[in-house]
């Protein structure tokens, strides 16, 4: 079981940039290199809908059409850390984001039922 807390949430102004982190940590100490992490986000009153993908094996991404060109995803294997970097931040990106984790290498996904381990959650409120 991958245990993964996130940080990085706030209160931004539109056009802001804000940077999240997901540390991952595994009680048996399984290394985390072979991981699949994404991101995703819930609005109050709408599903969680995928964000971004990285997979461990060879780092390919993937982004939802609405943050392509804004959010890059990137992981640090040292610090077993995963970030997502905003920026031309939108009211319309307001939501609880949330890390997620899958031990499969090869998975591309940005459907959460491919999700097993997730984070609390971090809230973004972009707004004037």
């Amino acid at each position: 079981q991958v245990h993964l807390v996130e940080s990085g949430g706030g209160l931004v102004q539109p056009g802001g940039s804000l940077r999240l982190s997901c540390v991952a940590s595994e009680a048996s100490g399984f290394t985390l290199d072979y991981y699949t992490y994404a991101w995703f986000r819930q609005a109050p009153g709408k599903e969680r809908e995928g964000v971004s993908c990285i997979s461990a094996s060879d780092g390919w991404t993937s982004y939802a059409d609405s943050v392509k060109g804004r959010f890059t995803i990137s992981k640090d294997n040292a610090k077993n850390t995963v970030y997502l970097q905003m920026n031309s931040l939108e009211p319309e990106d307001t939501g609880f984001y949330f890390c997620a984790a899958a031990p499969h290498a090869e998975l591309v996904s940005l459907n959460p039922v491919d999700f097993h381990n997730w984070g609390q959650g971090t809230q973004v409120t972009v707004s004037s």
